[in-house]
């Protein structure tokens, strides 16, 4: 069968009119829809509702699926009182660490995104789920410092959704790649009439992180004719991180800057050093330096506390108290329409237009500088003798105190928090559009009803982003020099390192980096669905179509940023942004499927009925070339009551734009160079050879940070899965209302696409040479490490398993209606398999249970639970939500257990006598619950990917309809 698809493929891959494809389906449709229409005018059939259920694309007359499908109802996202899609999804007990609105570490930078089985990819990036919009792909999402490989869900109008599926399963054959952990479907509004209206406002019990949103949704229905329109605006205020005790400090001590002006203090650049000052000035592992060595200072003047701890919240001088959010700001706006319109009995037509526009901002801490020098600028930065502001007396260094002071030809370091240049301030300018057009029809084949459906889309994300308050390093060199070079500049106003500058040099050596990056995708597909012939058991149904679709992205970095000749080489960039190149990439596919369902059994003994499944894909990507993938299901209906279940499916995942054609970013690892001695010293490493008697990268490198580049890689190929899953279902006649789902998976991903550290690439490159050594460029004479390239690679194996168990229960009582669910899912295992940078054994990473990895943490146990109240006008639910403890592995800390978690809301409700209207208050997070604190990720002290820092908030909602 595969080899049929793959030669029509080919056929109808000639040509480029691809668009033609949709309108000859409306040429050939029309005959036969009127040719249905006469044969059936005469003795008019009853027709049989047939839905399309997440996972399969064959219509069905019920809702039974052979995969674990969940789904949310609009009702149920209206309850949660939620201000977006991933606000719901993120709390589902299947999703991992997830993008979100946290804001002051990681990279969501007002994104979302949802992780299925934590598969998502590096920072909860949820490239491992396919997200569709009515059965077909929406455009992934764009960010800060380039676009991203997954979809923002914050791109998706609130105000257009009617409900979400779920499917906890693998469904490469169905849809394609990126379908590994599984599928959200997001349905949008059904035709309707009338107006309805929803207003929510909330706020915290700290009167902040304020929340305000209104959706209008309009809808009419003509004799053959539908229209629907939807509206919504999304407001969320920011919280600071003084706001809460949790992020006042960080946990983790470090060195505190000096008191003498804010965010100044300076270290000696004396090996050992241990970087905490006295009252006197500075310690150092030897000797003491005080503050006379610093001429012009005075005793005490650069007196430091040492270090910050969470004991010590008056410390004046934490960054962390100095505006900066743990949750940012943003307001989103959506605009949603969709026209229908019934050309014939059997032939529709739908068009829809969408545009949707978020602004968001993340607040954080001021550039921390960090230069130096000597009279051979092994550190690159000097201050002139003349210059207004030395207080040395002498260039580069100060006079000899004692035997351990500067000299003029030793090395000399300062640390600043820039605090007079402002915080960093990120802000994002994010609009969506997309318009999709798509045509369903019904035609007879035999004496058997089929159904068609031709889809067509073009959807693009675009991103104007600006970075403020950033410092321009070649400027700071020039206001640092000889006075007359600086005169010479216009602008140039001489900086002060060692007490406030003035507002002049402020403004000459701030910096903003504007950018800009988009995101579009291109969809064409045409599906058809029917009833081949009768088996003894039932009908053979069969699915198969075609899908066409072009990805391409460009990433625009500012001139400044693109531009980047390190000014002093391999030691400062021209500016505090991470140096990158522009970005641009596209490719594109062809695709074709098949699904059979095949009934085996009806009404036998131990099997009401006996379902077999199968699908089978075919791919072909200009990029990585062919694939083909399978899935096979079986549903065992033991007796009405016990449905019993499993399948096994192929994943697909294709290397994305980013991965293939990310431009070059500069950036810098902390890392000890294995080659460190030489060759002489390292006589077994091959990758060592040729570097002198004595190399020591830290004599190259400020900090002995490596410098490296983090790039695409066009060598990259797909990453492959096998995806098991068996369960049951139990509805008992007996107690009508209740049902319970158990279902185990076990996913194992190989060439699996990750990005190696710099550890891993100098080690291999070391202990392995070819093809690690050609990451690695080092200086011919020095040995010294130029950069190392880091990019994306197939270089491990991902294992996962685990259970999911869901329990229902509705029933009637005197007192009202009741509705409970419970839902649970336990990770068994998580287990990461990769190169071992010594070439020894491969390394073996279990994640299951742990917590000790910045925004990564794997809860063995995570669970929500619901009751559901409502008689006559009113309504009550409560809602809960666990997250199980974790280990928490830190090397300077004993491992530590971080706690569990468990979150509790209430809602009332009552529906007015006018207009259909309803109103509600709620309260989340009853108990005020915190996140539990965590050492691996400070300095703001939580997982802001899998906890909520808001703290107990009260909200009020409002809904009508006329």
């Amino acid at each position: 069968m595969l080899s049929i698809i793959q030669s029509k493929l080919g056929k109808l891959k000639t040509g480029v009119a691809y668009p033609a494809l949709s309108f000859a389906m409306v040429a050939a449709a029309l005959p036969i829809s009127a040719h249905a229409k006469s044969q059936t005018s005469a003795e008019p059939e009853k027709a049989v509702e047939t839905i399309i259920v997440t996972g399969s694309r064959i219509q069905r007359r019920d809702a039974d699926s052979v995969g674990p499908v969940l789904t949310i109802t609009g009702a149920d996202l209206r309850n949660t009182g939620a201000a977006s899609i991933g606000d719901v999804l993120q709390k589902l007990p299947s999703a991992g660490v997830s993008l979100n609105s946290n804001g002051t570490q990681g990279t969501s930078y007002g994104a979302s995104s949802i992780n299925l089985r934590y598969l998502g990819g590096a920072e909860g990036s949820g490239n491992r789920v396919l997200v569709l919009v009515d059965g077909h792909r929406w455009v992934d999402g764009v960010g800060q410092r380039g676009f991203r490989d997954f979809v923002d869900l914050n791109t998706m109008p609130f105000g257009m959704i009617e409900g979400i599926e779920v499917l906890k399963d693998g469904a490469s054959a169905i849809y394609g790649a990126d379908a590994i952990a599984g599928v959200v479907n997001i349905k949008t509004l059904r035709d309707f009439d009338g107006l309805r209206l929803n207003l929510k406002t909330a706020t915290t019990s700290r009167s902040d992180g304020e929340q305000f949103s209104a959706v209008v949704n309009w809808g009419k229905t003509f004799d053959r004719a539908s229209f629907v329109v939807s509206a919504s605006y999304i407001k969320e205020d920011p919280i600071g991180t003084a706001d809460r005790d949790l992020t006042l400090n960080t946990l983790v001590p470090q060195a505190g800057p000096g008191t003498s002006e804010r965010g100044l203090f300076i270290l000696p650049g004396l090996s050992g050093n241990a970087y905490f000052g006295t009252p006197t000035g500075f310690a150092s592992s030897t000797a003491p330096i005080t503050a006379r060595a610093l001429g012009g200072f005075g005793v005490g003047a650069l007196a430091d506390d040492g270090f910050r701890t969470a004991a010590l919240p008056a410390d004046a001088f934490n960054t962390q108290a100095q505006g900066i959010y743990s949750v940012g700001p943003s307001e989103r706006f959506g605009l949603y329409a969709r026209l229908g319109f019934e050309l014939s009995d059997n032939l529709k037509l739908k068009v829809e237009a969408l545009r949707s526009t978020r602004q968001s901002n993340q607040l954080f801490s001021p550039v921390q500088l960090d230069i130096g020098g000597t009279s051979g600028t092994i550190r690159g930065f000097g201050i002139a003798n003349s210059q207004a502001f030395n207080p040395f007396g002498t260039a580069n260094g100060v006079p000899t105190a004692n035997a351990l002071a500067f000299s003029s030809t030793q090395a000399w370091r300062v640390r600043r928090v820039m605090y007079d240049i402002g915080n960093r301030n990120n802000i994002q300018d994010v609009t969506t559009d997309r318009l999709a057009a798509g045509l369903e029809g019904k035609f007879k084949w035999g004496t058997r009803d089929w159904n068609w459906d031709a889809f067509m889309s073009y959807s693009k994300n675009a991103i104007d982003t600006s970075a403020e308050n950033g410092v321009q390093y070649d400027r700071l060199f020039l206001a640092l020099g000889n006075p007359a070079n600086c005169a010479a500049v216009a602008g140039c106003s001489p900086v002060n390192l060692f007490g406030p500058m003035s507002a002049a040099a402020a403004d000459y050596i701030r910096f903003t980096a504007r950018e800009y990056n988009s995101n579009e995708l291109t969809n064409i597909a045409f599906n058809v669905t029917g009833d081949l012939f009768e088996l003894p058991a039932g009908p053979l149904s069969i699915a198969a179509g075609y899908e066409y679709r072009k990805n391409k992205a460009v990433d625009i970095p500012d001139a400044e940023v693109n531009a980047t000749p390190n000014f002093i080489p391999a030691i400062y960039t021209t500016t505090s942004a991470q140096t990158r190149t522009p970005t641009t990439g596209e490719y594109s596919l062809h695709e074709a499927f098949v699904e059979v369902s095949a009934p085996l059994l009806r009404d036998a003994p131990l099997a009401k009925s006996l379902d077999l499944s199968v699908a089978a894909r075919y791919s072909d990507y200009d990029t990585v070339g062919e694939a083909t993938t399978m899935k096979v299901g079986i549903g065992w209906r033991v007796v009405d009551d016990i449905l019993i279940r499993g399948t096994f499916s192929q994943g697909f995942r294709a290397p994305s734009i980013l991965e293939l054609y990310q431009g070059g970013r500069e950036t810098s690892f902390q890392g000890i160079d294995p080659c460190n001695g030489g060759a002489a010293a390292n006589p077994t490493r091959p990758g060592c050879a040729g570097i002198p008697v004595g190399y020591n990268q830290q004599n190259f490198n400020l900090n002995g940070l490596i410098p490296g580049t983090l790039a695409g890689n066009l060598g990259l190929t797909p990453e492959t899965a096998d995806t098991y899953s068996y369960g049951f279902a139990i509805k008992p006649s007996f107690l009508p209302g209740l049902s319970f789902t158990v279902d185990w998976f076990d996913i194992t991903i190989t060439d699996a696409i990750a990005t190696q550290s710099v550890t891993q690439i100098l080690g291999l490159c070391a202990t392995q040479g070819g093809v690690f050594c050609s990451l690695v460029n080092r200086d011919a004479s020095t040995g010294s490490i130029r950069t190392v390239l880091v990019g994306a690679q197939n270089l491990s194996e991902i294992q996962t398993s685990g259970y999911d168990a869901t329990l229902r229960y509705e029933f009637n009582t005197s007192i009202g209606r009741f509705a409970a669910v419970i839902d649970a899912s336990y990770l068994d295992s998580f287990l990461t398999t990769s190169p071992n940078p010594t070439g020894g054994a491969p390394i073996l990473d279990e994640r299951a249970g742990l917590g000790d990895r910045p925004r990564s943490t794997y809860p063995n146990w995570k669970g929500q639970a619901s009751l559901r109240w409502n008689k006559d006008a009113w309504n009550a639910i409560w809602r809960g939500r666990y997250i199980g403890e974790t280990t928490d592995v830190v090397n300077t800390v004993k491992n530590s257990q971080t706690k569990a978690v468990f979150y509790q809301d209430i809602e009332f409700g009552y529906e007015l006598p006018w207009k259909n209207t309803t109103i509600s208050f709620a309260v989340n997070n009853v108990s005020d619950q915190m996140p539990p604190l965590s050492y691996a990720n400070a300095p703001i002290n939580f997982d802001i990917y899998t906890y909520d820092v808001r703290g107990r908030s009260y909200s009020l909602r409002l809904g009508m309809q006329f």
